[in-house]
């Protein structure tokens, strides 16, 4: 069983994700958006389960640099092609653990599917 963990390394809840997986010996590969790219067909399947919405970063610099307009007229399509042109736009970290994808870290979240 694979365990993949989707983000950018500086990212200080990728650091934490990282290191309770570590730390809770739990073998994973790192993907990082930054050098790695991102392609549509991951987006689609993390889209399908978590929702473009809950995968678009709206509280980072990269979102607050677009357009008004831009912002106001997402849809999923939209939001999908920006996550895929900005991946810094994405929310860290997505897992991808037992075939599911998981967005955010919180210890007692890992718990729940590692446990």
């Amino acid at each position: 069983m694979s365990t993949i963990l989707y983000g950018i390394p500086n990212c200080d809840t990728i650091k934490k994700a990282k290191k309770w997986l570590a730390d809770n010996n739990i073998a994973f590969t790192f993907h990082d958006y930054r050098k790695e790219g991102i392609d549509n067909d991951f987006l689609v399947r993390a889209e399908s389960e978590l929702g473009w919405e809950a995968m678009l970063n709206k509280r980072g610099t990269t979102f607050r640099q677009l357009e008004e307009q831009e912002k106001a007229s997402l849809d999923k399509s939209k939001a999908l092609a920006l996550l895929e042109l900005h991946p810094a736009i994405v929310k860290r970290p997505i897992l991808f653990h037992d075939n599911a994808f998981h967005i955010g870290f919180k210890p007692a979240q890992y718990e729940e599917i590692f446990c």
